[in-house]
C-alpha cells in the first residue's frame, strides 16, 4: 500500500524521538457534534411552527447548499476547477420530469436522477480527465451548453419553451410543501454526511494531498486518476440531485435557466467567501450569500456590486475564506477531518501546543505548521501544504513521521 493510502498511527515519533499522539482537531468535537444534531432536529421541527414561506426559503438555501457542497469537493480537494456542473442540475431536473412522464412520483424519482446524473458523469470523465486548469473549466462548459441543446431538440420535453411538472401525490399544498421541504433536508444532510466520511476515509488523504499539490501526490504513489474520477461522479450525483430539488421545488423547467452558468456562478462564490477547501466553507458561504440576497435583493445594481466587493475583500484580506479566520482563531472543527499531532500525554489544546513547540529541533513556524514549531495539521487548508512537508532546520521531514 502506498504512503498516502495508509492509516494513521495513534502514536508516532516526531523530532528528537519525542511521542506525540494523534487527534482529529485542537479541540474535543464532541460539542460541536451534538450542535449539528441539534440543528437538524431543529430544521426537521421547522415546518411545524413557521409559515410556508420561511420553508420555501430553506429549500431554496438547502439546495444551493448542496450544490457548493458538491463543488467544493470537486475544487476544494480534487483540484478540477469546473464551471459546467450546471450540465448535471439540468439533467438532474429534466430526469425527474422524464420519470413523472412515466408515471413516477417526483420524490421516487429523485434517487434515480442522482444516479442517472453519476452514470452520465462517468462518459463526460473520459472526455475531460486528461485537461487541467482553464481547459478543463471551459471544456466543461461547453458540455453544458452541448446537453442544454439536445434537451431543446425534444419536444416531449417542452423543448425549449420548458415544461410543468406533474405526478405529486394528491395531498394539501401545506402538507405537500412540507414534504419538499423534508426531502431538502434530507438531501443536504446525506451529502454533507456523505463528503465528510469520504474525507474521512483512506481516500481522503488522497484528495488532501491531492488539493495541496497533484505532483507531489503522484509521486508518492497515490491514486490520483482513480480518486478525481470517483469525487468526479460524487459530484455529478450531487448536482442530479440539486437540480430535482430545483424541479420538485419550483415545478417548471426550461432548459435555458436548469443549464443557466449562473449555477455555477453561485456555487464559486459561495465556496470562496466560505472557505475553499473545507465543509464548513460552503456553510457559512451560503448563509452569508442568502443574508446579502434578502437585505440587497431589491437594491438592483447595487447588489451585484456589493457582492463583487465582498468576493474582492474576501479574497485579499481573507483568501482562506472567513470560515479560515474562524477556524484559525478558535481551533473549533464542526467537520474535523484531518489529524493534530500532540505531546503524548498532554491534552490538545494551547498546553499541549507549547509542550510540543518546545521540543523542537530549532526555530518554527508557529502552529498549525509542520514541524516543532507547533501542533503538526495534516489537513488544514492554507497552512499546511506542500512547502511544509519539506525537510529543513527546525522542520519535520519525510523520515520524522514513519507509517
Amino acid at each position: 500500500m502506498n504512503a498516502v493510502g495508509q492509516h494513521v498511527p495513534r502514536a508516532v515519533s516526531v523530532t528528537g524521538g519525542a511521542a506525540v499522539r494523534v487527534t482529529r482537531s485542537r479541540r474535543s468535537a464532541l460539542w460541536p457534534g451534538i450542535a449539528v444534531v441539534a440543528i437538524v432536529v431543529i430544521l426537521g421541527y421547522l415546518p411545524y411552527v413557521v409559515h410556508s414561506g420561511t420553508t420555501t426559503l430553506l429549500v431554496q438555501f438547502f439546495t444551493l447548499l448542496t450544490m457548493a457542497s458538491m463543488w467544493n469537493l470537486l475544487a476544494g480537494y480534487a483540484g478540477l476547477v469546473s464551471v459546467g456542473q450546471q450540465a448535471f442540475i439540468g439533467l438532474g431536473s429534466y430526469f425527474v420530469l422524464i420519470g413523472a412522464l412515466h408515471g413516477l412520483d417526483p420524490f421516487t424519482a429523485l434517487p434515480v436522477a442522482a444516479i442517472g446524473c453519476g452514470v452520465v458523469g462517468l462518459p463526460v470523465w473520459w472526455l475531460v480527465s486528461r485537461l487541467r486548469s482553464g481547459y478543463f473549466a471551459i471544456t466543461t462548459w461547453v458540455i453544458a451548453s452541448v446537453c442544454e441543446l439536445i434537451i431543446i431538440r425534444y419536444p416531449s420535453l417542452g423543448g425549449g419553451t420548458g415544461m410543468l411538472l406533474s405526478g405529486f401525490p394528491d395531498i394539501s399544498q401545506t402538507l405537500l410543501n412540507a414534504y419538499i421541504y423534508w426531502t431538502s433536508l434530507a438531501v443536504t444532510v446525506i451529502v454533507l454526511a456523505g463528503v465528510y466520511l469520504l474525507l474521512r476515509s483512506p481516500l481522503g488523504l488522497v484528495l488532501t494531498a491531492l488539493r495541496d499539490d497533484e505532483t507531489g501526490a503522484r509521486s508518492v504513489g497515490a491514486t490520483v486518476a482513480r480518486a478525481q474520477r470517483l469525487v468526479f461522479i460524487v459530484a455529478a450525483a450531487g448536482c442530479g440531485a440539486a437540480g430535482a430539488l430545483l424541479i420538485i421545488s419550483q415545478p417548471f423547467v426550461e432548459p435555458t435557466a436548469a443549464f443557466s452558468v449562473q449555477w455555477s456562478a453561485e456555487m464559486i462564490f459561495v465556496t470562496i467567501i466560505g472557505g475553499i477547501g473545507t465543509i464548513e466553507g460552503p456553510i457559512l458561504g451560503t448563509i452569508v450569500f442568502f443574508i446579502l440576497q434578502q437585505t440587497l435583493s431589491q437594491d438592483g445594481t447595487w447588489y451585484f456590486i456589493i457582492l463583487g466587493l465582498v468576493a474582492m475583500a474576501v479574497a485579499i484580506w481573507a483568501p482562506r475564506g472567513l470560515w479560515g479566520l474562524i477556524a484559525e482563531r478558535t481551533g473549533i472543527r464542526l467537520f474535523p477531518v484531518g489529524y493534530w499531532l500532540w505531546p503524548a500525554g498532554s491534552t490538545a489544546g494551547p498546553r499541549g501546543l507549547a509542550l510540543l513547540r518546545g521540543r523542537g529541533r530549532g526555530r518554527g513556524r508557529g502552529p498549525g505548521r509542520s514541524g516543532a514549531a507547533g501542533a503538526l495539521a495534516l489537513d488544514d487548508p492554507g497552512r499546511a501544504g506542500p512547502d511544509d512537508l519539506r525537510s529543513g532546520p527546525g522542520d519535520a521531514g519525510p523520515d520524522d513521521f514513519p507509517v
